[in-house]
């Protein structure tokens, strides 16, 4: 495959030329050959580059993408390197599903028995509940214990 332009492979990709230098930049991936004072780049950056697009698209950060690439020095395989950062997402995704699904039952809650005319009738209604957890505060002094 013929060396392709920062333009050529943005398109290839669907990103944005000052992705493609920002992930150069970060190490992400490999500088480019430079030809004439322009970016080329092979099909291994092609291949990279979607790498990271799945990631994103799967949740990762920049920052575990780091750790796929780089980060398992006594795992050398590919697939074990996807398994284990894939664990541990699910993990992640299974613990915001709990709390998203808690906050659904909660607005479900709130939309069901508030009633009020002034968001201080709310506020009180709150405050009574429990829901909201009150911490004892003097002006500028630590909590009592």
């Amino acid at each position: 495959m013929a060396q392709l332009t920062i333009s050529e492979v943005a398109c290839q990709v669907g990103l944005q030329p000052s992705a493609i230098r920002y992930y150069e930049q970060i190490g992400l991936v490999p500088p480019a050959e430079r030809v004439s004072g322009q970016r080329r780049y092979d099909a291994t950056a092609l291949y990279r580059l979607a790498v990271i697009q799945r990631a994103r698209q799967l949740g990762f950060t920049l920052g575990e993408i780091r750790e796929l690439f780089f980060g398992f020095r006594t795992v050398p395989r590919a697939s074990e390197r996807w398994q284990a950062m894939s664990t541990k997402k699910l993990a992640e995704l299974d613990t915001l599903m709990k709390e998203i699904k808690a906050m659904r039952r909660l607005l479900r809650k709130m939309m069901d028995r508030c009633h009020c005319e002034t968001l201080d009738q709310c506020g009180k209604g709150i405050f009574r509940s429990g829901i909201v957890p009150v911490k004892t505060q003097r002006a500028g002094l630590r909590p009592q214990r």
